[in-house]
């Protein structure tokens, strides 16, 4: 007797958020509709990278960014592909952009448009032109409640841990997007066949340890020098570590949360404060990467704590396994 077949089952990121709020009878919906906005402006972006070569988008478009970097021609796509996407979508008040000198508000604060969402549009774009991994990654914060309605960036200069989303999309082999809304870390396949993320893993867990670290070793000599002991001993035949540096931040922790490890950039002589952005990714990283088991920290407080002063500012980060920016730390301060 033949067995009737059966469909696999199929769960895009939309169905998955649908199912997630079902435990939670106040869920107006809302947030999805957001997400999609999200998962519509990741999509464009990946079908652009994916052609690269065959259209004039390879190269800077001559200009400087707000960050004193760069700008390559798909930075500008990106950014306004999803300025465009999110710009509809009503529940949407603020967006800011690594890419943009001030934050573009879609509607004022005593308006009804509860989200922020802040992003990446295109993180590691220097390497776009040799098919190294980049990446788009994303905030979502909503407007403070009590907070001045006069004073747009009262409520942008929130501290991480008052995100209610969090994620980034990587665009290599496979375009893989992994989120969370502070009840795990769920990771989403773009599937071409049926142009939509359908769901790969479940409630990622970081590993507790890892044998990876990840820094760019060519600063090491303006590290302080507790960092510069820690990678003394990491190079050491009785640490059994390997060093692997991608650099594109998204990539290099979306190595360490599958296979865990340790992602670390100190500051330097030349930028005591660090340079990675708080806003647009230490923040949403450290959320993932708590929400995962893992940890993160400037080296001297949690990143999620920290709250920010300015629109672009800058942090240091150590990120990774809980095990393995504990024992950074204690080199650190020792």
């Amino acid at each position: 007797m033949n067995t009737p077949y059966e469909a696999p089952k199929i769960q895009t990121v939309q169905q998955h958020i649908l199912e997630s709020q079902r435990a939670h009878p106040t869920a107006t919906g809302q947030f999805t509709w957001l997400l999609s906005g999200i998962t519509l402006a990741t999509r464009i972006i990946s079908d652009h990278v994916r052609r690269i070569g065959l259209n004039d988008i390879l190269g800077t478009t001559g200009d400087v960014n707000v960050q004193g970097e760069i700008v390559q021609k798909l930075d500008i796509i990106a950014n306004e592909t999803i300025a465009g996407c999110l710009g509809y979508r009503g529940n949407v008040g603020i967006m800011v952009s690594e890419e943009d000198d001030e934050p573009r508000i879609l509607k004022e604060p005593d308006e009804v448009a509860d989200y922020i969402v802040l992003f990446d549009p295109l993180d590691g774009s220097s390497n776009i032109d040799v098919n190294v991994s980049i990446g788009t990654i994303f905030s979502i914060l909503q407007r403070r409640e009590n907070g001045d309605h006069g004073s747009v960036m009262e409520h942008i200069l929130q501290p991480g841990y008052k995100q209610v989303a969090a994620g980034y999309v990587v665009y290599s082999s496979s375009t893989v997007m992994v989120y969370t809304t502070g009840d795990g870390v769920h990771m989403f396949t773009l599937d071409p066949a049926i142009g939509a993320y359908r769901l790969s893993r479940e409630n990622l867990k970081m590993p507790d340890e890892g044998k990876i670290y990840s820094v760019n070793e060519a600063y090491r000599d303006q590290f302080p020098e507790g960092i510069q002991s820690y990678l003394e001993w990491a190079k050491s035949e009785d640490a059994g570590k390997s060093l692997r540096y991608i650099g594109s931040l998204v990539a290099d922790f979306h190595r360490t949360l599958l296979k865990g490890g340790v992602f670390l950039y100190p500051p330097t002589v030349k930028t005591p404060g660090g340079k990675l952005r708080l806003l647009y990714e230490a923040n949403p990283l450290a959320f993932l990467a708590e929400q995962a088991g893992g940890a993160a920290t400037d080296g001297q407080r949690r990143i999620l704590d920290k709250t920010p002063t300015a629109l672009h500012e800058r942090t240091s980060l150590i990120i990774g396994s809980k095990a393995e920016v504990d024992r950074v730390l204690k080199y650190w301060h020792k």
